[in-house]
Parts: C-alpha cells; structure tokens; sequence
C-alpha cells in the first residue's frame, strides 16, 4: 500500500490546529481505495467525514458572506459560495498545504496520479474540516476555515477568481502519464512596477502552450488555458495528431 509521509506535526501547523483525538485526523486522510486494498477492511476511510465537512464548510461559507455583505441577494450570495467551496478551490487550498503526501491512497489511485486529482484533494479538505469540527465544535472549525480560505475568498469578492486551468490540464495529462507537467517563466519585460511574464507549460518534452501576465502565476494559468483549448480542439477535429498538441 501507498504511504504518506508520517509527519502530521508539519500538517498541523500549517493548519494551525493541533486535533486532542489523533484518530480523528488519521482518519480524514484515508482515502476508500487504501481501506479497500487493505487487510483490515474495517479501517474507516474518510468519506463519512466529507459529507460532515461539506455540511460544516456550507453553513460557514454561508454565513460569512451574509453577514459581510448585507445588500447581496440570495442569487449572489449563492453564486459567491459556489465560487468559494467548488473542487477547483478546495484542492487550491490542498495544494497549499501539499495535502496530497499526507492521504494514505491504494496502489492503483497511487499509480493513475491520485494525489493530484482535483476530487480528491477537495474531499480530503472537507474531511480535514469534518474531523475538525468533530474535535473542537464550529467556532474552531470557522477559525481554520475562514483562514485557509481567505485567498480563495479575496479573489471571489474582488472577481478575480478564475477557473484553475493548472489543475485541469494536470489531472487531463495524468489519466494517461504520471509524468508531472512543468511550468517555465521565459521572459519578463517591462520595468519592475509594471512587468509582464511569459510562461510555458512542457510535458513530456513537447511545449503544450504559452501564456502570458503580470504576474508568474497569471501567465502560468494563461499557458495552461492555452494549452486546454488547444488539447479540446485537436479532441474535437478527431484527436491529437503524432502525439503532439503544439
């Protein structure tokens, strides 16, 4: 079986929340694939956890953004929790945490790129927030919550936040390689206030696409977008010709 690191002291500080009952946190990173090739098939996995952290990050969502904005309606309320709490989102703030080295996950989810995968990732944190909430109540689980999302939650009020093209071409990429995707920054031009970054995104050799922005992390979305499209144009014109997308 495919074992995380052990170090759960790393995690919990970077979640800055320390859980009284071990077992709680054990579980929340148990993916079903590990339980399901496991000799003790009693092992709880993580996803009665999920449903609780979907309920606990809802309410809390919910109500920051009712309190905050009290000349929203009910559809744009919606719409800003939609935003907040959806896949792309919560794996970010997986990523961040790289919560992926941490979830206990079977050998055939190791092999097909399970610690990457959007779903996955967004489940474990809905775990995380469910254990949390088991251990310590809502209002400590509305302290890690309202942190951890605060990037998230910034770019959705500002109406920056934007699909996660980053995270789609990876998981689209490592269905078929395990071969991770890279980024590269080729060029930076204008002055320091005011520079513009070019990125490309490579896999397996080939460059996929280009993109570019004011910041490194703008123009690596832009190349990855670019490299989306043109991965569902090549799909759609009848496949990609000679294993080449660019």
């Amino acid at each position: 079986m495919a074992k995380p690191t052990t170090d759960l002291q790393k995690l919990q500080q970077l979640l800055q929340y320390r859980w009284r009952d071990q077992s709680l946190v054990h579980q929340a990173l148990v993916h079903s694939s590990f339980t399901y090739e496991s000799r003790d098939r009693e092992e709880l996995n993580n996803e009665r956890l999920e449903f609780l952290g979907d309920a606990v990050l809802q309410i809390i969502v919910s109500e920051h953004y009712y309190t905050l904005f009290q000349d929203k309606t009910e559809g744009e309320l919606s719409k800003m929790r939609a935003l907040t709490v959806c896949e792309t989102s919560l794996a970010r703030v997986a990523r961040s945490l790289e919560l992926g080295r941490f979830i206990l996950l079977g050998r055939g989810e190791e092999r097909t790129g399970g610690r990457e995968r959007t779903s996955l990732l967004a489940d474990a944190v809905e775990a995380l927030l469910g254990s949390i909430y088991l251990d310590a109540g809502l209002e400590e689980s509305r302290r890690v919550t309202l942190r951890l999302l605060a990037d998230v939650m910034e770019d959705v009020i500002t109406g920056q936040a934007l699909r996660d093209y980053k995270s789609e071409l990876q998981e689209l990429l490592q269905r078929d390689s395990t071969e991770p995707v890279t980024y590269l920054i080729v060029d930076e031009s204008g002055p320091d206030h005011d520079k513009v970054f070019t990125a490309i995104v490579m896999h397996q050799g080939i460059r996929l696409g280009e993109g570019r922005g004011r910041s490194k992390k703008e123009s690596e979305q832009q190349a990855a977008r670019m490299a989306m499209e043109k991965i569902t144009a090549d799909e759609r014109a009848g496949g990609v010709q000679n294993g080449t997308v660019w």
